[in-house]
């Protein structure tokens, strides 16, 4: 540390000032000038050169656990401790973001269906009512929204009768035209919940 101190400020100070300032000796820092690199170091630069590449990839979201784990399958042999502390040296540090996504908007002026369901769950069979509720996957992109492609598979997969109770909340999603419009194409009655309720 001390001679790498002296080499940044020999623009300015002779070599031997600061070598006397720092308590060093002159032919020391001559010796760490011209020494190469050691072995551990060309294996951290090496190292370092990965863990770039990785934590770039991963749009800065991977800290030294996940890296060492990445690192592992990659086919490269570390210990954790090794990689955190060249994160930490390299100023690698993760970019937190809020994975919570609010998932209904009851504020959105569209229809909304009466509470058909009205608490009674009982069912003497399949297919008479549907409890639904909006998938948000987290993806690189930002969030994938699933509630259209989730009821057209239902609806394929399942091939309800007429009649049955599909209840959901107040949400956007399910107050939109296309999707009141799929429910009433293929005869399935739209009930929602009260504000406020799961």
């Amino acid at each position: 540390m001390r001679f790498k101190l002296i080499d940044e400020a020999k623009k300015e100070f002779p070599v031997c000032r600061l070598c006397r300032v720092l308590g060093a000796s002159e032919s020391g820092y001559f010796a760490w000038k011209h020494r190469g690199p050691s072995q551990r170091q060309l294996d951290d630069m090496i190292l370092l050169a990965h863990i770039r590449v990785q934590f770039a990839s991963s749009h800065k979201t991977y800290g030294s656990p996940r890296m060492h784990v990445e690192l592992c399958e990659d086919g490269v042999q570390v210990c954790r401790h090794r990689v955190a502390r060249l994160m930490r040296d390299n100023g690698m540090r993760i970019l937190q973001k809020r994975r919570y996504k609010i998932t209904t908007d009851s504020d959105h002026g569209g229809l909304v269906a009466p509470n058909l369901l009205d608490q009674d769950f009982d069912c003497d069979g399949p297919n008479q009512k549907w409890g639904v509720d909006i998938s948000y996957i987290w993806t690189r992109e930002g969030w994938s929204y699933l509630a259209i492609t989730a009821l057209q598979r239902a609806i394929a997969t399942r091939q309800p009768p007429t009649g049955i109770i599909h209840h959901s909340d107040r949400g956007s999603q399910y107050c939109s035209y296309d999707y009141r419009k799929l429910l009433a194409t293929n005869g399935i009655l739209s009930s929602m919940n009260g504000k406020g309720n799961c």
